[in-house]
């Protein structure tokens, strides 16, 4: 593949807090926090433009007000904004509760995220691009899932590959298994963790998930945690890769972290399993960081 890597999805303002003890319900917890961008899709992006893709490029909508910082949060990490303003919604806001152990809770409240709207699509934003990938993030919402349908469609018009990455078990609960797949369809690569993996299959054990979905979609690279990732395709595993052994701080954006580096090295020629090895590594650098940006 060659040309630009072109990421739909979410933007966010994070609020990341670092808790060493449990939570203690009515009463006060000391914790670290602090306010970060972020976002799956554009933590992504950020990950894809560290990990060498020379092009990178970001549409996503925000609240008017915070147009300036999140660019220039963007420009700072390597990728070109396409950034919507919305006069009506404020910019997506996310709490990460980090404990002791870097595994985190999130309270997310999507704000202009999902009102990213087909109107602000148009294929003229595949011009010069590779690959397309879709934060899963966009198919909770009525607005934004048409969005991404019109960007799915387009791209494989144009012979763009898409990739799709189901972003959150709790919201694919909520949205529906039958629902996302049928939105999903016609992708290249989804990215699921074991979790989502699971629950798109309703299998247990995330190799049979991983076989599964490969059915449907013709790479899946699927992360495992501490496990590493493994990669497969029409019905078997192709490759496994492990993870880095490392202390982690904050486990936030590791999945985003091996997205991006995994499709920055897909862009650039790699094979899927050098790909995923790429994407460990990536991994493993994330979690040593608050937030989810390198």
């Amino acid at each position: 593949m060659t040309g630009a890597l072109l990421v739909v999805g979410d933007v966010v303002t994070d609020v990341v807090a670092r808790h060493r003890e449990p939570l203690a319900a009515a009463t006060d917890t000391a914790a670290e926090i602090r306010t970060l961008p972020g976002g799956a899709g554009a933590n992504a992006a950020c990950w894809a433009a560290r990990s060498g893709c020379p092009d990178v490029r970001l549409l996503g909508r925000v609240g008017a007000a915070d147009v300036d910082w999140h660019g220039s949060a963007l420009r700072r990490a390597g990728v070109r904004p396409l950034l919507v303003p919305d006069p009506a919604a404020p910019t997506a806001t996310v709490i990460a509760l980090v404990d002791a152990s870097a595994e985190r809770t999130f309270l997310t409240d999507s704000g202009a995220a999902l009102r990213l709207a087909p109107g602000d699509w148009s294929p003229d934003l595949l011009e010069g691009v590779g690959h397309l990938h879709l934060s899963g993030y966009l198919f909770f919402a009525d607005t934004s899932r048409g969005t991404a349908l019109a960007a799915l469609g387009d791209a494989r018009a144009a012979g763009v590959p898409v990739s799709v990455d189901p972003a959150s078990a709790g919201f694919l609960k909520e949205l529906g298994v039958a629902r996302f797949l049928s939105a999903a369809d016609g992708a290249a690569v989804l990215l699921p963790n074991a979790d989502e993996a699971r629950l798109l299959t309703g299998l247990a054990e995330p190799e049979a998930a991983a076989l599964a979905l490969s059915d449907r979609f013709p790479l899946v690279a699927m992360t495992l945690g501490a496990g590493g990732a493994l990669i497969a395709e029409a019905g078997e595993v192709t490759a496994r890769a492990a993870a880095l052994s490392v202390r982690p701080v904050d486990s936030t954006g590791a999945g985003d972290a091996f997205t991006g580096a995994f499709l920055a090295a897909r862009l650039a020629g790699a094979t899927p399993a050098a790909a995923a090895e790429a994407g460990c590594r990536a991994g493993a650098t994330a979690v040593r960081r608050v937030g989810g940006r390198p």
